[in-house]
């Protein structure tokens, strides 16, 4: 059967793997342990909430996370925020990703001009203690904020983990972000060490960062030194500043050592997007981030040592976080830094075949661009997942990314973010995959969907809520010392319970289906539209390269305005708009269906990848948008504004 209400999955887990996954073996551990059986796993994720402080006691068994010092107990009193996690115990997070010291490649960085460097565990280990030797006799020490402006590849990972295994707090920007969006938040955490790169290729093009790194360089008065990573026999430019590879050359260095520290001792510290204001700086916890990490890696992922993995992503995004803690189960990461169209959208499929990837994670928006471009497929016959985020994967890209990935290819959609540099739902290698829905709640995320009311409901629209606190919940946020930023951001709407800001459903057989933000939720009526429902419906027009929905307010009621990408410059004609109109009002509702539809050059997009929805909004309000710089691409916001000078010139005849 295959209707609205009993879809067929798109995949299916073999019949062995309870017997051959992680999360099978989990299973079977946790029920002779906890001395009880779950019929499904519905049942043991209701367990893994009710039962906060056993599962994730038994989970950090199962994983083997080594602590210097056991904790006196998993967890202290639920207070959201500021519970405690493992209180009394010891731990260090670079040491867990450096357990493994044999030959085995931890990292291969490639670039848009093909493999650039191949590192063992071995290597990575004395890499990481030469990094440390330096960064101590700079003066770093456990607390120091250390920052990073820096491509993804094997020199970001090491100065992270050198950071980590002092005990200093690391804290990245991308280097293509401008000297005002990078001093915005490296300027707020008064950082005594820069690791900066000299330049970046991107799309075919050589972009130089010296001019960036001078200007961020003199800002940061808190400075003690400046490292530049430049391709091999560049010279640093400016004196004072020190290569990275004179940095690192110490044949004499000290034995690697590794700091002992609380749990919640600071690892590293994130921002968000910074497209409605200052980027608020959130502090994130070794403890919580290594153990939250490794339960998405090795029981939702089923990463293995054999594993090769990849994420598409830069040192600005959390997934490059998520992605770095992969080093803890011993399997090989591929390092992608530059455009993931150049030359081709075939680049990275044939890089999946070329470096043996097992397992493939991009954005949602990449694997839209690859099916609306009808990029060609093949068979990979090492891959077994692609992860998708960034934003919601619809439910055609779903269906598309199978047929490209292979049939025996799980496609497991995953969201959170970084507020918690990790997830809230993600896949799981036991549970059908259905298009358009992410296959369950992460294990030990007591996450529910809110209505109105402020109750939980399924098979309806609702508020992303976690009604009980979790390990990598931040740490706090830097300055603000009495937590009241921290609060507002997460506790203001239910108290004590955490509120994301997504708009959910969770489904009936306990899929979610996600909607985008709540906060540019339209409410044209008075009733509240997601604005995916109205991208969905476009997904099988050809013509559509990319499409963004906003709210203007007219009088006491507001309008749907649908700005749209046109793919062959062809333009938007009364046919296609009447077009638009119509498929949105039979797949959606007539409510959908927007007042007015705009032809714009480009949509805005964060720096990794998310629709800036709220920025078109400030536009359509006439009010300023701060912060241009944390876009991808500012610029084209001022199509915006001349649409919105229109809009409201056509509204006054």
């Amino acid at each position: 059967m295959n209707d609205m209400n009993h879809p067929e999955p798109l995949w299916r887990p073999s019949p062995d793997a309870p017997k051959h996954s992680q999360l099978g073996r989990f299973w079977r551990e946790t029920e002779a342990r906890a001395g009880r059986t779950f019929a499904d796993y519905a049942a043991l994720h209701r367990w893994s909430v009710d039962e906060r402080e056993a599962f994730w006691g038994l989970y950090a068994q199962f994983a083997d996370i080594r602590f210097h010092r056991p904790a006196e107990r998993v967890k202290g009193p639920d207070r959201m925020p500021g519970t405690a996690w493992f209180p009394g115990a010891r731990l260090n997070y670079a040491e867990n990703l450096l357990r493994r010291r044999d030959d085995h490649t931890a990292l291969i960085a490639v670039t848009e001009d093909g493999v650039t460097a191949r590192v063992s565990y071995r290597q990575l280990q004395r890499q990481v203690e030469c990094c440390a030797d330096a960064m101590r006799e700079a003066g770093i020490t456990t607390g120091d904020r250390v920052a990073g402006m820096v491509s993804n590849g094997v020199e970001a990972i090491v100065a992270l983990l050198a950071s980590a295994s002092i005990g200093a707090i690391w804290s990245a920007c991308s280097p293509d972000f401008g000297a005002q969006a990078a001093l915005a938040r490296l300027g707020q955490i008064s950082p005594k060490l820069l690791i900066a790169s000299a330049s970046y290729r991107y799309g075919g093009r050589y972009y130089d960062c010296l001019d960036t790194v001078r200007t961020v360089s003199k800002e940061l008065r808190s400075l003690r030194k400046v490292v530049v990573v430049a391709p091999e026999g560049e010279a640093v430019a400016d004196p004072g500043w020190v290569a990275w590879s004179a940095f690192v050359d110490r044949p004499g260095a000290a034995p690697l050592a590794f700091a002992p520290l609380p749990f919640d001792h600071p690892l590293y510290i994130l921002y968000s997007s910074g497209t409605t204001g200052p980027p608020k700086c959130m502090v994130h916890g070794a403890g919580g981030s290594l153990i939250q990490h490794r339960k998405e890696h090795q029981l939702h992922t089923d990463v293995t040592p054999d594993d090769v993995l990849l994420y598409v992503t830069t040192c600005g995004w959390m997934m490059w976080n998520w992605l770095v803690t992969g080093l803890a189960t011993g399997c090989t990461l591929v390092l992608y830094d530059g455009s993931a169209a150049h030359p081709s959208l075939g680049t990275l499929w044939r890089l999946i075949d070329d470096l043996d990837i097992t397992i493939f994670g991009t954005s949602a928006p990449f694997l839209e661009t690859c099916m609306r471009r009808r990029t060609a497929t093949w068979a990979h016959p090492s891959l077994r997942a692609v992860l998708s985020t960034g934003s919601p994967l619809s439910p055609a890209a779903f269906r598309w990314t199978q047929a490209a990935a292979g049939a025996d290819v799980r496609i497991s959609s995953i969201a959170g973010g970084t507020d918690l540099v990790s997830c809230f739902v993600l896949g799981n290698p036991l549970l059908p995959v259905y298009a358009g829905e992410i296959q369950c709640l992460g294990l030990g995320m007591d996450v529910a969907a809110f209505d109105a009311a402020g109750q939980p409901v399924v098979g309806t629209q609702g508020e992303l809520v976690c009604r009980r606190p979790f390990p990598s919940m931040p740490v706090r946020f830097w300055n603000d010392p009495d937590g009241s930023v921290y609060r507002r951001a997460y506790f203001e709407t239910y108290p004590d319970v955490w509120h994301h800001g997504d708009f959910i459903e969770i489904t009936p057989r306990g899929g979610v289906i996600m909607y985008g933000r709540s906060d540019a939720t339209l409410n044209p009526g008075g009733v509240r539209i997601g604005t995916a429902e109205i991208y969905r419906p476009l997904e099988r027009i050809d013509w559509v390269a990319d499409a963004l929905a906003a709210g203007m307010v007219r009088g006491a009621s507001e309008e749907i305005v649908l700005f749209v990408v046109v793919a062959d410059g062809e333009g938007l004609s009364r046919a296609r708009v009447n077009e638009l109109r119509t498929v949105i009002r039979r797949e959606a509702s007539p409510r959908h269906a927007p007042r007015r539809i705009v032809e714009v050059p480009d949509v805005p997009r964060t720096r990794n990848g998310k629709l800036a929805e709220m920025a078109v909004t400030r536009v359509l309000r006439g009010e300023g948008v701060p912060n241009r710089e944390a876009l991808a691409n500012p610029e084209c916001l001022d199509a915006f504004e001349r649409a919105r000078d229109n809009l409201l010139a056509a509204s006054a005849k």
